[in-house]
């Protein structure tokens, strides 16, 4: 599948900034199942976009801005080629041991509750893919998926009290989860296309990977309930959203301050035609 991706970023300030410093992690990588034919990211202000790789390998563009800014648009476009390998992730780039991914952070750490939680689960599940499916599916039974995304996200322990939580907040439990078990496991921040539901579906969205003996790393996500295919664009990954944060920064002024998000996602025709030609 070949997606085309237009995202907008638009930040307002009732008191003019004197100063603003972002770090954007917008810019997926290429693997196997995914290839990036096309990316560019542009600030409406006088800046200069450094790029940058961080520890874990996400591509990552700093700038800093400077002035009395009432308003700054950051916006990025590009296109993606996808292939459906069932979540199996190959051809990504893998700087540390998989035993980091058993670390436990603020955002992911399970309490009593959800340590208990994951075990029953896991019951009489016996390999680390059975357990992985089952840990996925009952967190989706169990959690309401609230797709807003404007919605706040927490930790995974107040989410999974909540029985309510973002794609934030599911993958958030679904690691504190995995993790409690001893399953490595990690965050991925990217983008999800569901061509059959309204365009506000489409967004910035969150899920999983786990390490699983045999397979390499393995994607689940407990919001749609499915492991990831090619309606999904993997962009980055860490121990939790801190780590794979879309976009981090600080600011000098700017009081008030407030921001709009629109993303746009669509399946370049001439492809889809050509598939559906060679299938008549």
């Amino acid at each position: 599948m070949r997606i085309r991706i237009a995202h907008e970023t638009v930040y307002r300030y009732e008191k003019p900034a004197k100063s603003v410093i972002q770090t954007l992690r917008l810019t997926p990588r290429s693997h196997d199942g995914q290839h990036v034919i096309r990316w560019r990211i542009n600030v409406d202000q006088d800046v200069r976009l450094s790029e940058i790789e961080d520890a874990f390998g996400n591509i990552g563009h700093v700038f800093s801005a400077a002035g009395s800014i009432e308003t700054m648009r950051v916006t990025v476009e590009g296109e993606v080629e996808t292939q459906d390998r069932a979540g199996v992730l190959q051809g990504t780039i893998e700087r540390f041991p998989v035993s980091l991914y058993l670390r436990e952070t603020t955002l992911s750490r399970a309490d009593e509750a959800l340590e208990s939680f994951a075990r029953e689960t896991a019951g009489a599940n016996t390999t680390t893919l059975s357990i992985c499916h089952a840990l996925m599916e009952a967190i989706h039974d169990a959690v309401d998926f609230n797709s807003d995304p404007d919605a706040v996200a927490s930790d995974a322990g107040t989410a999974f009290a909540a029985r309510r939580g973002t794609g934030q907040d599911l993958a958030h439990i679904f690691i504190a989860g995995a993790r409690a078990l001893k399953i490595p496991a990690r965050y991925i921040s990217g983008l999800v296309y569901l061509p059959e539901a309204a365009a506000s579906k489409n967004s910035a969205h969150a899920w999983a990977e786990t390490h699983v003996e045999g397979l390499g790393w393995v994607a689940f996500d407990p919001g749609w309930n499915v492991c990831p295919v090619d309606h999904h664009v993997r962009v980055a990954m860490g121990l939790d959203h801190l780590g794979a944060a879309p976009v981090r920064g600080a600011r000098y002024g700017g009081e008030g301050e407030s921001f709009d998000v629109h993303i746009s996602m669509s399946e370049k025709l001439a492809q889809r035609q050509a598939q559906r030609q060679g299938q008549n």
